[in-house]
């Protein structure tokens, strides 16, 4: 689909790198020519994800990282570039979420969603940014939202305004930050057949059939789907969008509507 040397010379930072999607993304980008660091707060995951890709022969970097902690991000942020030289591109993916009625959401349960999602992304962008803007190819942040962020869904009252305010953040640091040449765009996945999150809420409940219905194409979709549009959005194909949310959710989003 991509040239092998697309993303080739581009260094980029991964939260929530070390597993689903976000670890689909460092491996496209790490087969694509892209210097790779991932992030996460497991260790025994981080471990994993450097050995699963060191035995196609690639060769990534990985730091333990709680994103809610702005200091431990800008580390995060520093090792790349004290490793690579550089930093030009960002993808905040790190994320927390369950399900839960919001008037029987603790205040604690709304607060650890808001600094995993919203938080962490603000962190990961505010600490790259002297970066990014330095970066001959014109820096790229992209962070993973959901349609949570512009829709209402009971029990995600705490995910979904995390998700819509990484909406807006994304717009508003595209306007701030264009002169910078740094571009700025989310992309916000539909239900993904081969995660964790779809296995437990629709697989194993036995809902997968029904919520496979109420795609327009009839059928969940891939990580590597969510890692195509990653590279697309960092790549010189995708030069000229910023301030974008590219829906990925083979027309769920459109189906309910039409509903």
């Amino acid at each position: 689909m991509f040239t092998s040397d697309v993303l080739k010379g581009r260094v980029a930072l991964i939260t929530g790198g070390a597993g689903g999607i976000g670890f689909e993304i460092a491996a496209t980008y790490a087969r694509l020519g892209a210097k790779v660091m991932v992030a996460s707060r497991n260790q025994e995951r981080l471990d994993g994800a450097v050995t699963a890709l060191a035995t196609e022969g690639l060769t990534i970097q990985a730091i333990r990282t709680d994103v809610r902690n702005y200091e431990e991000v800008q580390s995060a942020v520093a090792t790349t570039v004290s490793q690579y030289g550089g930093l030009d591109i960002l993808v905040n993916n790190a994320a927390g979420n369950f399900h839960c009625p919001t008037a029987d959401l603790s205040p604690n349960g709304w607060r650890t969603v808001i600094d995993i999602d919203l938080n962490g992304t603000f962190y990961g962008c505010h600490a790259a940014y002297p970066h990014l803007k330095k970066s001959e190819y014109g820096g790229c942040i992209i962070s993973i939202a959901t349609m949570l962020g512009l829709s209402g869904w009971p029990g995600a009252a705490h995910a979904g305004a995390a998700k819509a305010g990484i909406i807006s953040l994304t717009r508003t640091l595209a306007v701030e930050w264009g002169d910078d040449q740094i571009r700025v765009n989310t992309i916000s996945p539909g239900p993904i057949g081969d995660t964790e999150g779809v296995r437990r809420l629709y697989q194993e409940t036995g809902r997968e059939e029904l919520e496979r219905k109420k795609t327009a194409l009839g059928r969940f979709g891939k990580k590597s789907d969510i890692a195509n549009a990653a590279v697309y959005l960092a790549s010189d194909l995708g030069q000229y969008i910023t301030g974008e949310n590219l829906v990925v959710d083979g027309g769920r989003w459109l189906k309910y509507v039409a509903a």
